[in-house]
């Protein structure tokens, strides 16, 4: 079983995850993609997040019509703060014979030499599956220094580039700007009834 490690805050979870998530599939043919919903972010702490309810029910909403995506708990039933490397080798723990894809931007490929402990993390990850945005400027040769082996772990994933952020979308729905459209229809329904990110 080939399976997918999706992980972010999801404050919300948007059409861009979404692409994302499919294209991932599709091009890693994952046969299960986990979204592991980070509680507590460590390269978030002080700023504000929403409450993990929250975003637990809005990621169910998000993925509830695909059957290879699922909800991981991993990073939600453990305290804090969590970082990537133990969240593999939880999930590896799970599904011992699978072979493990981490997704990640390019942005945090090119950080992945401070993350904690990288190269334990490295270890457990079959492969790495990196969203490249245009002008990310990644140096492979700088990276397979720091992490040797690295390279022949990356599978870079194709996909359309949209220009949605959770962030974004937060602050158009506090400025009572238009927001339907940059969200799966569940997501967008469930932040109308409960006034997600309006006070």
């Amino acid at each position: 079983m080939r399976i997918g490690i999706f992980g972010g805050t999801f404050d919300p979870p948007h059409l861009g995850h979404l692409i994302l998530a499919g294209e991932s599939c599709d091009q890693l043919r994952l046969d299960r993609l986990l979204w592991v919903l980070t509680a507590d972010p460590p390269h978030k702490q002080g700023h504000p997040v929403s409450p993990l309810q929250n975003r637990l029910d809005l990621v169910l909403a998000a993925i509830q019509d695909n059957p290879v995506f699922e909800l991981s708990r991993v990073d939600i039933d453990r305290p804090g703060p969590h970082y990537a490397v133990d969240t593999v080798q939880i999930v590896a723990h799970q599904f011992p014979h699978a072979e493990l894809f981490y997704l990640m931007g390019g942005d945090s490929l090119h950080d992945l030499p401070d993350w904690h402990r990288p190269m334990e993390f490295l270890r457990e990850c079959t492969g790495l599956g990196v969203f490249r945005r245009p002008g990310d400027g990644v140096d492979l040769s700088v990276l397979e220094m720091a992490l040797p082996g690295i390279g022949a772990r990356l599978r870079f994933i194709e996909a359309p580039l949209l220009e949605i952020s959770s962030s974004e979308v937060r602050e158009r729905v506090r400025l009572g700007r238009p927001f339907r459209y940059y969200l799966p229809s569940g997501v967008y329904a469930l932040i109308q009834s409960r006034r997600i990110y309006q006070e």
